[in-house]
């Protein structure tokens, strides 16, 4: 009877030790998380004070918004002054203009501008929608992501192992008329965006070109490490997107600002939506691409930033029935597996973006 006693002692303490399978709507401030996409360009603590009473570190991307490199320059400094102050909270990912395309010593300051971000910390290349769908070089031809000028720079990322960060395209929604789309979000943006909406623009390459062009110029680099924003653009069919990610091997995707489709589709078949993200579990980063221009109420943004933190880890870890203003219907959420939520949170973005290393 003494040597069952101690046997029984050690089987409690170490079923006490174990972590449970699931995590639970208690957990979210608790458990360490990563946004890997998102804006701050402003010199204020607003969006670094929320994230750290929710937990999160962040990844603050450069966006080219086709205003040229000076724009870049400084969109860029915001970026280096955030990481600077709050070191433990911020990465960030940079981004080079494309405005000064026609230029002969583009090519080159391009390549001088990208050596000098990634020596001092930038840990990714962010490549915009501008590129295949706003800019045009001096003949009056669209620059898309596969042009041969553009190989150079990805041969150079590949070299270097810094990921590319690609939003190319749009959500297939934005080639459709307002009314056939699938979620809210998309009407409101491309009815206050007309620019965008390629429905309108049908002289300007079709969905396909610009999946198509993203395709071939992956093809034409297998090794770079590429980061499909906002999931590679193939936000409307886990199939379609999961075609891509057995094809491509260093290909991943983050979440940022298509939540709702994922929304949408699972509510049109939830178990097929579980199982991509269980089997894809290595492949998939947390985003949402939230952002502070500095205009913004302080209090306000933070609140949208919890409540969008919020919805989206119940939606992750229970299998509460939900509501989202994105979509009209109510949607299960997903309760995914302990360990495959903490690989969406937090450990891909240290695996394919080397994100605070230190830790």
């Amino acid at each position: 009877m003494k040597k069952i006693i101690p046997c029984l002692y050690f089987l409690a303490v170490l079923s006490c030790n174990e972590k449970p399978d699931y995590y639970t709507i208690e957990d979210f401030d608790k458990v360490d998380k990563i946004d890997t996409h998102i804006h701050v360009s402003t010199e204020r603590d607003a969006f670094v004070e929320q994230a750290k009473k929710d937990n999160f570190k962040l990844l603050n991307i450069v966006v080219d918004l086709s205003k040229g490199k000076e724009f870049v320059e400084e969109e860029y400094a915001y970026r280096v002054y955030q990481k600077t102050k709050h070191p433990e909270s911020f990465e960030m990912a940079t981004a080079f203009s494309i405005g000064e395309w026609d230029d002969p010593d583009w090519l080159d300051q391009t390549l001088a501008w990208l050596k000098k971000n990634i020596d001092e910390g930038a840990l990714a290349v962010k490549v915009w929608k501008n590129v295949g769908m706003v800019f045009r070089d001096s003949t009056g031809q669209l620059v898309m992501v596969d042009d041969p000028k553009l190989d150079t720079i990805f041969k150079f990322l590949t070299e270097r192992k810094i990921p590319v960060i690609g939003h190319l395209g749009e959500p297939k929604n934005c080639w459709l008329p307002l009314e056939e789309m699938s979620v809210n979000n998309d009407r409101v943006y491309y009815e206050e965006h007309p620019q965008y909406h390629m429905h309108k623009h049908p002289d300007l390459p079709s969905y396909e070109d610009q999946i198509t062009a993203r395709d071939r110029m992956l093809e034409r680099n297998p090794n770079l490490i590429f980061i499909g924003a906002h999931m590679g653009s193939l936000e409307w069919s886990v199939d379609e997107l999961a075609q891509r990610l057995d094809k491509f091997p260093n290909m991943s995707v983050d979440l940022a600002a298509r939540i709702g489709q994922v929304f949408s589709q699972t509510i049109e078949n939830r178990e097929k939506v579980r199982e991509f993200f269980i089997k894809y579990q290595d492949r998939i980063l947390y985003a949402t691409d939230l952002a502070d221009g500095g205009k913004e109420d302080a209090e306000m943004l933070k609140e949208e930033m919890h409540q969008t933190w919020m919805l989206d880890w119940q939606f992750f870890v229970t299998d509460d029935m939900m509501s989202s203003d994105r979509v009209n219907e109510k949607f299960q959420g997903l309760k995914l597996p302990r360990e495959v939520v903490d690989k969406i949170y937090y450990d891909n973005a240290r695996k394919w973006l080397k994100m605070f290393p230190s830790e």
